[in-house]
């Protein structure tokens, strides 16, 4: 009797010592010390930084002023010239493979680039763009080259698909040449295995504001 007595005056009730009835602080999220010395603030330039990074930033022959009477006069030359060329391209198809076949949706009434100035001839010697469309291999560079020196100056380059570009899906064959920019100087380059004919006219477009910012005459005045 004595020690269930002494059990009895000894025992705590399981509440009192259970976690869940013991005081808590509320859950808080502890932020990161945040260092000072670490910020870097927003430097605002001044109007003379401001001009002496214009000035020295390459302006391009196309936008740069003419100086002098010679070179206002060699500058119209060329707009004029320019806007005849890009008004009137006569591209050389080249079709060696599957990109041909967009290359003539071109020229179907859909698209209709005819519209544009921009009409197929069948002699290089009248052409004065190439579209090569498709595999170009190692016994089709040598033509590809003489048909390239025939056509007269100024004469551009378009290279259409990854095979052209960079031997697309043959890239890893013997027979293939890995890029068109191999045989002769590319101007545009048009992606897509095989690139749809919209991709083909923007192309085109980006040709011909290419030739919009040529200066031919200025850069040969400039050579003498």
């Amino acid at each position: 009797m004595n020690r269930l007595k002494l059990a009895k005056y000894t025992t705590r009730p399981l509440a009192l010592t259970s976690p869940s009835t013991t005081l808590q602080k509320p859950f808080q999220v502890q932020k990161p010390p945040v260092n000072r010395s670490k910020i870097q603030t927003r430097k605002v330039s001044t109007g003379a930084e401001k001009t002496l990074a214009a000035r020295t930033r390459p302006v391009s022959l196309a936008d740069e002023k003419p100086s002098n009477l010679v070179d206002y006069a060699l500058t119209n030359i060329d707009k004029l010239a320019n806007w005849a060329r890009t008004g009137s391209l006569w591209p050389l198809s080249f079709a060696l493979a599957c990109c041909g076949v967009e290359m003539m949706h071109v020229s179907m009434p859909r698209y209709d680039q005819d519209r544009l100035g921009i009409i197929f001839r069948a002699s290089p010697r009248q052409a004065d763009v190439m579209i090569v469309a498709g595999t170009l291999t190692n016994k089709m560079a040598p033509a590809l080259r003489q048909v390239y020196d025939q056509m007269p100056e100024p004469r551009w380059v378009i290279s259409m698909g990854s095979c052209a570009n960079g031997g697309g899906y043959y890239y890893y064959s013997y027979s293939v040449v890995r890029g068109v920019d191999r045989i002769c100087p590319v101007d545009v380059y048009v992606p897509g295995c095989p690139p749809t004919a919209e991709a083909l006219m923007y192309g085109v477009f980006q040709l011909q504001r290419k030739i919009r910012s040529s200066r031919p005459s200025r850069i040969w005045y400039r050579k003498r």
